[in-house]
């Protein structure tokens, strides 16, 4: 097997050939962001995601299109209905839903389709590079073959990157609320296939399961030459993400908002520059703040922190990766200059090689010189 991207710290350029993206249902409307844009140059900026759930870009359109291919059958009427079920209270009322909907991922061809449609919409958005999550324990516990599930992802990268020019590679990550031992059966499973991936992650439910136990994991991962990021501080307090950093290792923090409330460690989380993804319409769609004109984004700036905007899960969450930054334009006021910040921060925190880097930064200062002369 080879990996998807020569642009990344990890892995060879891919070689499997460009699939035919999914054309059995009409998928929902892509929505460009562009209310305030300028002549012809976009409102949101080019930009990298490093925090995307691809199973969470499922939208309903599509689980009801691979239900029928696959025969499975969902406690949902309509695609309406299931839509109206997008709504949530909690992290795990949202996780009981995702899980749910995975079902209906069964084969390569599935998956492909699956990120295929990410990529498109994200791509009508401004995306040139995105680090992708995926949850091989959702999967393999329903007796799907992990290598199914690398297959398909991958070729939907190898076409975004002939057709898009977009970059990037998976993240495989460990479902926390799993036994330990689980995590280290799975990362066994796809040791034969590191150069396929960019790094491992630690994702699901926060609250209860501290990143301490999945020292030896990571440690593990590191070995086989894999970068290391996890989800600490979204629900989970500040000391998680400090035990993430301590005892992990990791090299991003996913969410990390909740680091705001321990000093010490914005002192620390800034003087290195560890690299927190944030996600604004997750954090309101999932009750972490009550209002997005609260969310602390712009104190995280104003604390010289490296702030990287996601969506996380967009299909649920209300966005993709320009909607977020349309968001933080229209509702906390933040402008040009600091969504370009912003989209510069995303490049300098993915796993991109120095080459691939630059020319992403250069296209975030074209759109911001570009902004300025319209």
């Amino acid at each position: 097997m080879t990996a998807t991207d020569t642009t990344l710290t990890t892995g060879s350029t891919a070689t499997t050939a460009p699939g035919t993206p999914f054309s059995g249902a009409a998928s929902p409307a892509v929505r460009t962001p562009g209310a305030t844009a300028t002549g012809t140059v976009p409102a949101t900026p080019p930009t990298a995601e490093l925090h995307l759930h691809v199973e969470g870009t499922l939208e309903p359109e599509l689980v009801f299109a691979l239900a029928e291919r696959n025969d499975v059958d969902l406690p949902f009427a309509s695609v309406d209905e299931l839509r109206a079920a997008y709504s949530f209270g909690s992290l795990q009322e949202f996780l009981d839903l995702y899980y749910a909907c995975t079902a209906v991922l069964q084969t390569e061809r599935d998956f492909h389709d699956l990120a295929w449609a990410y990529l498109e919409r994200a791509h009508a958005q401004g995306l040139r590079h995105v680090e992708m999550f995926f949850d091989p324990q959702a999967h393999t516990s329903r007796d799907v073959d992990v290598d199914e599930v690398i297959d398909g992802l991958t070729r939907a990268l190898a076409e975004a990157r002939e057709r898009f020019g977009i970059t990037g590679g998976l993240i495989l990550c460990f479902l926390r609320h799993l036994p330990v031992d689980d995590a280290a059966a799975t990362l066994e499973s796809v040791a034969h296939r590191a150069s396929d991936l960019v790094g491992v992650g630690l994702d699901s439910s926060e609250v209860g399961f501290p990143p301490a136990a999945f020292a030896r994991v990571f440690e593990r991962a590191r070995g086989l030459g894999l970068h290391v990021v996890a989800h600490a501080g979204e629900e989970g307090p500040p000391s998680y993400v400090t035990d993430a950093l301590d005892l992990l290792h990791v090299e991003r923090v996913d969410h990390g908002v909740r680091s705001l409330e321990d000093d010490t460690l914005v002192a620390r989380l800034a003087a290195d520059r560890v690299p927190l993804t944030v996600c604004p319409l997750s954090n309101l769609r999932l009750a972490v703040v009550p209002d997005l004109a609260e969310h602390p984004l712009p104190r995280m700036l104003a604390a010289g922190l490296l702030v990287t905007v996601n969506s996380d899960d967009p299909a649920y969450f209300g966005g993709y990766v320009g909607d977020n930054y349309q968001a933080l334009r229209d509702v906390l006021g933040l402008d040009d200059d600091s969504l370009a910040l912003l989209a510069e921060n995303s490049v300098e925190a993915s796993f991109a090689d120095e080459g691939r880097k630059a020319e992403l930064v250069a296209e975030v200062r074209a759109w911001r010189e570009a902004r300025r002369a319209a």
